[in-house]
């Protein structure tokens, strides 16, 4: 090994036959083969062996020629010529003619020093000969002394086109990339827009590679995407070669091609006396012109060095394999090889203790290392795939053969052919594994049968692989329609029933409502001539939809809730803002086919319609504005309520309420008006259809169709949901447009807050001595929540409490005990003692009986859970502060958009809280104004008492002077303007002495005397 010159043949009797593409080298060196009587032919590519093998049974027949691959052997008993793979050329023949194609690849990083190897050591009895690029002669010249050159010209010219789009490349070209997914995403662009593309990757088997390129010879596409295995001597009729990239892996880093690389891979197109272009597409930047004049005129750098492993590969172990591999030579003009798969396999395989142990002889170690040889195929990492190759090494030393056991659960997993493209990739790679195993010998039992199985699944993955591809990446529809419009530039074109459009039968759009739409692969240049044959079509249906539309019935026709109009479910028109909220601009959503009368029928019927759709599903609102009975503040109380959609806080136009006389009142409650204690609404837009619309319209006059909550709360609305926890992304307005008032972490249905306030005015206006006390009533001044203002919110005491704030009240805390001596002390006649009170609890139920027929319902705060026993006071289990509420001081919570801070809870045995002051309560005591009739509030928030009997109270009864306490100022305030509330902290508490007499008195009696 350290004298590496006798390793070297000589030059006498090799012919190195150089040139750049299309030169005619491979067709040279097989009529030179079948002009001796036996031959080898090594060829870099397995897919360029299979079409030279093709080529050579055309000549000479079946039975002269063998086909030998790494997982492919077709070889005839009889076979006097081989092509094989330049790695599956054998290392020594006694074939008359001996032959290697694209010898510059001795200087490739990975897989240089095979093609260094046969370069120097295998010859032909009678010829040999080397065929490749005009870069290699100087270094062949010096390492093969005697060898005769022979420099073959290009047959045809090159030429450099320039940078174009994919969408514009010219037929019949080849776009190159060089990785499967660019590969994959270039052929579905072509597909879409020029109808397909047959696809070449180094990965695919042989008999894919075969199909796809018979799509492509045959016509059936215009286009190929490849990687750079079409540079490696592919036959193939090109006119135009395209670089989508100009990168590649070499199989240790990213790297730009060099001249040469760029020159083979161009001199593709054109063939013999063809000429041919190149240029680059996609994100490639244009060639300078120093590197165009060196493709065109194929001078590139001469290749220096080879790549060079030793030859003499010493087997007494696994140290003197590993050291033999890594001699470096000492001829100039060789360069050390970098680690290729095969010896990296081996440095891994040698730190396994089990591989040491089994590699105790020559015999073993150089079994490993033909081991070793197995191409990883899978694309797997090297730790993986040496824990394959010790699978095998470890069969074949213990048993003499690959456990065949083993080998056909490998195969099973392989032998399917559904999935998709990198499916079956992956698997056609896992059976090329099994192939190449199946094809070395002495590894298998039975060889043969697993060369035919392997064979055959590999034929079956194939032909699915190519299946897909096509499927995938060709449109046949299109391609077939390409060609009948070059053919003939008169198409027919017709319009189904349900919208599609055939051009010569072939669909090529889709028409809804008055747009057309066509499908992927009608665009591009021969689109223009679809384009018109479908349009002479869809200008008479047009015509013939607008003049349906025109005569349709509005069940025909939809407002949704995005804003669309449409016609049979067709999208025909489009809401936009107009002049006033009520009445939107409409937009038709046409082509420009609908023109003249069609156009303006269209136009002017959707216009009827949503004009009368509004007016149908808002027609309270739409009553209001055109009423004509309404006089003074009556008219512009309507006209703000019309402004404002049907809902506004009573607080924000208290002073207009108050100045209403009950005939205005009326007037306006024929109208369907409703003056609650917080709101001046109208409950028919409260339903969930006139709400969608209403919120429909504010979007569109605001921009709020992509706000946050938009749509999202009409269907609580339309599920009878009474309150909502609020959602802080949420556009605020959407609360009250859909009916709701936020109030904090909850927002209630308007109508609900004032069967709310219907049951709150009793008891605080209840007097202690009263003959009957309604339930949660104290003293008249404050209360507790009961079980029917639960029910009715659908909410829990903490949304209760948090409610209330919202609205205004003030709560004073007292333990439980306080709140059951005290009830003790009022009016025991009326009251339920506690001992016979029930559990209350937050039912859910809907009922709401009259305050004074709820007698015998201990009123206890929800709050205090009591214990019923016979005999026995209720206990609480844990004291818990029961909250008495009262009217507050200052603006309740959110009038203007402001929010309790976060945190604060109750205020302690009655002392005020920062902020909190007096308020007036005009607009929470307002008597009177629950309906025409008065009485007890029902579900829909109107009032039922009595069966609908008047009740000559207040305001209760039309054309009676108002007695209630809610549209009179305050004693000492009248006569005045409204003043300010005033927030300020009370003074401290002053002693008093206490009545004997009053029932307080009594209370702390009896403190006392629990005390002692």
């Amino acid at each position: 090994m350290n004298s590496q010159a006798p390793m070297i043949l000589s030059g006498r009797g090799v012919t190195a036959v150089l040139g750049p593409t299309n030169t005619g080298k491979t067709h040279y060196a097989i009529e030179r083969m079948v002009a001796h009587g036996s031959g080898v032919i090594g060829l870099p590519l397995r897919l360029l062996a299979r079409e030279v093998y093709t080529r050579l049974v055309e000549k000479v027949g079946p039975t002269h020629v063998a086909l030998v691959t790494g997982e492919e052997k077709i070889t005839p008993p009889n076979a006097r010529f081989s092509v094989c793979t330049v790695e599956a050329m054998p290392r020594e023949t006694k074939s008359a003619f001996v032959a290697i194609d694209e010898v510059q690849l001795a200087g490739d990083l990975e897989r240089g020093h095979i093609f260094t190897d046969r370069i120097l050591h295998l010859r032909g009895r009678e010829e040999t000969l080397l065929l490749g690029a005009g870069t290699m002669r100087p270094i062949l010249e010096r390492l093969l002394p005697g060898l005769t050159v022979i420099e073959r010209p290009r047959l045809s010219q090159l030429f450099y086109a320039g940078q174009k789009k994919i969408t514009r490349l010219p037929q019949r070209s080849a776009i190159v990339a060089f990785s499967a997914d660019e590969v994959y995403a270039i052929a579905e662009l072509i597909r879409r827009q020029r109808g397909g593309a047959a696809v070449v990757l180094g990965a695919l088997s042989p008999r894919t590679r075969n199909a796809q390129v018979g799509l492509y010879q045959s016509g059936d596409v215009e286009y190929l995407v490849a990687t750079d295995a079409i540079g490696m001597g592919l036959n193939l009729d090109v006119d135009h070669v395209a670089f989508a990239q100009d990168r590649k892996f070499d199989g240790y880093q990213f790297r730009n091609l060099n001249p040469g690389e760029l020159g083979q891979i161009a001199g593709r197109a054109g063939r013999h006396l063809r000429d041919g272009t190149f240029g680059v597409t996609g994100q490639v930047q244009p060639f300078d012109d120093e590197l165009v004049e060196r493709i065109e005129t194929h001078q590139f750098d001469p290749v220096k060095v080879l790549q060079w492993r030793s030859k003499a590969l010493d087997f007494s172990s696994l140290r003197d394999l590993r050291a033999s591999l890594d001699v470096a030579p000492v001829i100039q003009g060789l360069t050390r090889a970098l680690p290729a798969t095969d010896s990296q396999a081996l440095d891994y395989l040698s730190r396994y203790p089990e591989v040491i142990d089994m590699a105790t002889n020559p015999e073993r170690v150089e079994k490993l290392w033909d081991a070793c040889a197995l191409p990883d195929y899978r694309r797997i990492t090297p730790a993986q795939h040496a824990d394959l190759i010790s699978t095998i090494f470890s069969d074949l030393v213990r048993i003499g053969w690959v456990n065949e056991d083993f080998m056909a659960e490998q195969v099973q997993r392989a032998d399917r052919t559904d999935g998709e493209i990198d499916t079956l990739s992956a698997r056609i790679a896992q059976i090329r594994t099994w192939t190449y195993v199946s094809n070395r010998p002495g590894w298998l039992a039975h060889p043969t049968h697993w060369q035919e199985k392997t064979r055959e699944i590999e034929d079956r993955l194939s032909d699915a692989l190519h299946e897909r591809l096509t499927k995938r990446f060709v449109d046949r529809r299109t391609s077939v329609l390409m060609k009948r419009l070059r053919e003939n530039a008169m198409l027919e074109a017709e319009i189904s029933v349900n919208g599609d459009v055939f051009v010569e039968g072939h669909h090529v759009g889709q028409l809804a409502g008055f747009r057309f739409t066509p499908i992927a692969g009608t665009e591009g240049p021969d689109a223009k001539a679809v384009q018109g044959a479908a349009q002479k079509a869809l200008a008479l249906e047009f015509e013939a939809r607008a003049a349906r539309l025109y005569a349709c019935g509005n069940g025909d026709l939809a407002l949704g809730s995005d804003g669309f109009v449409r016609w049979l479910g067709e999208p025909v028109a489009k809401l936009a803002a107009g002049d006033h909220i009520m009445h939107p601009r409409l937009i038709l959503l046409s082509d420009e086919q609908l023109t003249g009368n069609a156009r303006d029928h269209v136009a002017a019927r959707l216009e009827r319609f949503v004009n009368h759709h509004i007016a149908t599903v808002l027609k309270p609102l739409d009553d209001l504005s055109r009423a004509e009975d309404l006089q003074g503040l009556a008219k512009g109380l309507a006209f703000q309520l019309v402004e404002n959609l049907g809902l506004m806080f009573r607080r924000d136009v208290a002073d207009e309420v108050k100045s209403l006389d009950q005939d205005a009142r009326a007037s306006m409650r024929r109208y369907g008006i409703r003056f609650g204690a917080y709101h001046i609404f109208m409950p028919l837009l409260l339903k969930p259809a006139p709400a969608e619309l209403i919120t429909l319209l504010w979007a569109l006059k605001n921009d709020g169709l992509d706000k946050p909550g938009y749509g999202d709360l009409i269907p609580a609305l339309a599920a009878g949901r009474t309150s909502v926890v609020t959602d802080p992304s949420f556009e605020r307005s959407f609360y009250k447009l859909a009916g709701f008032r936020f109030l904090g972490k909850r927002a209630v249905r308007v109508d609900i807050l004032e069967r709310l306030a219907d049951l709150i005015r009793p008891l605080l206006q209840w007097k202690p001595g009263s003959s009957a006390r309604p339930d949660g009533a104290y003293d008249g001044r404050r209360f507790v929540t009961t079980t029917a203002m639960l029910s009715i919110l659908g909410a829990t005491p903490d949304d209760m409490e948090e409610i209330l704030k919202g609205l205004g009240y003030r709560a004073d805390a007292v333990s439980a005990e306080e709140a059951q001596a005290f009830l003790a002390s009022q009016q025991p006649s009326s009251v339920a003692p506690a001992s016979d009170a029930a559990e209350t609890t937050d039912s859910g139920d809907d009922a709401d009986p009259a305050p004074q027929e709820q007698a015998g319902e201990t009123p206890v705060a929800p709050e205090v859970a009591a214990e019923a026993t016979a005999g026995e006071p209720a206990v609480a289990e844990e004291p818990k502060p029961v909250l008495l509420w009262r009217p507050g001081g200052g603006r309740a919570e959110n009038q203007r958009g402001g929010q309790r801070p976060q945190g604060e809870r109750r205020a302690p045995n009655n002392a005020p809280r920062q902020g909190e002051g007096r308020r007036d309560n005009r607009d929470n005591r307002e008597r009177g104004e629950r309906t025409e009739q008065g009485g007890r509030p029902n579900r829909d928030g109107g009032s039922n008492r009595d069966g609908g009997r008047p009740n000559h109270r207040g305001d209760r009864q039309e054309g009676r002077p108002d007695r209630g306490r809610g549209d009179r100022p305050e004693r000492g305030d009248r006569g005045k303007a409204p003043q300010p509330a005033r927030f300020e902290a009370k003074p401290p508490r002053k002693e008093k002495p206490i009545d004997p007499d009053s029932p307080f008195a009594k209370l702390a009696a009896l403190k006392e005397q629990m005390k002692k």
